[in-house]
């Protein structure tokens, strides 16, 4: 069956998130979890582009660039908060 490879990889990286999402919630650190949430993010977004490649929809890459856009300029913002430099 030609969805076969789709399903093994979107059940694949539903398993990473649940790991990830684990980092989130017990990580001791904040930069633990802001990690845990970047990888979530990322995670996320080739998820995007999987349902794009998989239903042969192209408004799902556009989304997923948009979305791995503004998930970067979080990361930094989060960064820069950890940092001690506020906003």
């Amino acid at each position: 069956m030609i969805w076969d490879p789709f399903i093994i990889t979107a059940i694949a990286l539903f398993i990473c998130i649940i790991f990830a999402l684990v980092r989130v919630l017990r990580g001791p650190t904040a930069p633990d979890r802001a990690v845990g949430a970047d990888i979530v993010n990322t995670i996320v977004v080739a998820s995007m582009l999987l349902i794009g490649a998989a239903f042969n929809e192209i408004i799902y890459v556009d989304v997923a660039i948009v979305y791995a856009l503004l998930s970067f300029i979080a990361t930094l913002f989060i960064a820069k908060y950890l940092e001690g430099g506020g906003f």
